[in-house]
This record gives C-alpha cells, structure tokens and sequence, in this order.
C-alpha cells in the first residue's frame, strides 16, 4: 500500500475529505461467535483456525443483554446474524440461536456446514420445526469448482462440505450459500456454474438470487486500492446508505477483555479505530471508511454480508 493511504481518519493521501458513513438504521447485528475454527483458511480476514482464540466464545448471556438493549431501545433490527470461526464449535450456539428465533427476528448464521454442524442435527431440526423459515444457514463454498475451494480450505473439504448442504436442502432449511468473485469470471458464468453445480447435487438454492448466493469481491488488504473520499459518492453513482456500517454492527469478545464491544462492521474486529464502544447506542456514530476493506469490499466491490 502506497505511503500515506488509509492513515488519516478525516483526509486521503491526496487531501481530500475521507467519506464516512452514519448508522442509517440498525437492520442487522451481527455476533462474533469466537474466532475457533475446524479449518484453518487461507485467506481468512479473521484469521480464524483451530488454535487462534484471539476471539472468545461468545455466551448466550452476553447475546441477551444486547437483544434487550435493542427491545430497550425500540430500535426495529431485522436480522440477527453469526459468523465465526465456525459458529458451531461454540457450545452454546443453539442458545445463541433460538433466544433472537424466540423473540421474533430473523436469524442467519454463518457455516462450513462440516462436523461441528452436523453433531447439531437434532437440535437444528428442532429449530426448524418450530421457527421454520426464520433462521438461515449461509454455507460458505469458495467455488464452484473442487479445486479452488480446497485451494482455500484444505484438502478433503469440499465432499463434507457439499454433503452438509445436501443434508440442510433435504432437510427443508433455508439454505443460502457465500462463494468468491474471482478475476476472468462474470457473474453471470459464475452464478450458472453454481446453479449447474448445486442441481447436480439435489441442493435447492437460488442462485438468481443475490441474498441467497451472497459472491464476495476477493480480500487483499496489501493490495493498492483507491480511498474513498466524499466526491466518491457522486462519481461512482452510490450512497453511502448503500455501505454495510449505514445499517449494521457486530459485536465481539476479544480474549483479554471483560465484556464485548461493538464493531463497526464484521470485516474489522480487531482495529481500534473500528470501535465503537460498549453498547449499541455508543455506536450509533459516524464511520470513517479508513480502511482498504472499506474500499475493496464495500464501495468499490458493492458487497454486504448481511442477507
């Protein structure tokens, strides 16, 4: 990265105004379960594996306080959202879960679909069975092609993977999927080779459907990339309503810490800048987008991680 960019929380390299995006309205909060993974990823922007705790479990008690904040509040979220690590490795997931089921949101979560999932069957079928279309499962499969996914995943990840798609679409879950943009490849091939995939599988997914094949622009934060200054919104034609902070948060437990804070988005978890404070109304503030993610991922690559 050129000297001088993403330094300045007010100014560009070049002087100018830096955008920042205001918390529009609180549609999604999103709950860092732990940084544990079974894979260890290799591009991972959370760095998560099986040995990094860097983030603690997250505890059901921990979830509460937050969704009583917001009935405090009477702020009208949508969507309560889980992303690891695997969020199944943390053993009180199903809690986690059920509590936002139980008080009328939405849920997604966030998965490898793999083993840590597969030991929640019965309990996923509960949750089904009571809460049917509320709660979605978001399994991440890099590419349509076996190659790249185990590029990224390791070897012998792709067969468990697919499977525990197949067992969630036989199943009747709402099933949405998270794959890579990837350079020589538009949308439209990619979207078609994920529809020709999934029907040779038996997995009922949309692939039409951009909630529901959520394709994430590729992640290198030493790559150069273009600052985003306030002129940026009328010549790239967008608002910053549009960008992922204008209307969500994320909550994390960093090891170390006595209790979560909140983040500014789920790409940041560990920059202090990115902090937002103790609870959601302290961070209810405007967000300089200073940061090569802000740029790559959400102004210039127009993606979100909310559904």
């Amino acid at each position: 990265m050129p000297a001088g960019k993403f330094t300045d929380p007010l100014r560009t390299a070049d002087g100018s105004a830096r955008a920042t995006v205001s918390l529009r309205q609180l549609d999604t909060l999103w709950f860092a379960t732990g940084t544990l993974c079974n894979l260890a990823c290799a591009n991972c922007y959370i760095e998560s594996s099986p040995t990094n705790d860097a983030l603690i479990y997250m505890s059901a008690a921990h979830v509460t306080r937050f969704l009583d904040e917001i009935a405090a509040s009477g702020r009208s979220v949508r969507e309560i959202a889980y992303t690891g690590g695997e969020p199944f490795m943390n053993p009180e997931i199903i809690a986690l879960i059920e509590e936002p089921l139980r008080r009328g949101f939405e849920v997604l979560v966030l998965s490898n679909a793999m083993k840590p999932m597969r030991r929640q069957e019965a309990e996923l079928l509960r949750l089904r069975e009571t809460y049917g279309d509320k709660m979605t499962v978001r399994v991440s499969i890099d590419h349509h092609t076996r190659g790249v996914h185990e590029a990224e995943r390791g070897p012998r990840s792709w067969e468990p993977m697919l499977d525990g798609m197949r067992w969630l679409s036989a199943n009747g879950f709402s099933l949405a999927a998270a794959g890579r943009s990837l350079a020589g490849e538009t949308e439209t091939q990619a979207r078609n080779a994920y529809r020709l995939l999934f029907e040779s599988e038996g997995i009922s997914v949309d692939t039409a459907d951009r909630a529901r094949l959520v394709l994430f622009p590729e992640m290198d934060a030493s790559a150069d990339i273009a600052e985003i200054s306030t002129d940026c919104w009328g010549i790239l034609g967008k608002s910053p309503d549009d960008v992922m902070c204008a209307s969500s948060r994320m909550i994390v437990h960093r090891k170390g810490e006595e209790a979560p804070r909140v983040v500014a988005c789920t790409l940041l978890p560990y920059d202090p800048e990115f902090d937002l404070g103790s609870t959601i109304d302290e961070a209810d503030r405007e967000v300089p987008l200073n940061h090569p993610h802000c740029a790559r991922f959400c102004v210039l690559g127009g993606a979100s991680c909310s559904a």
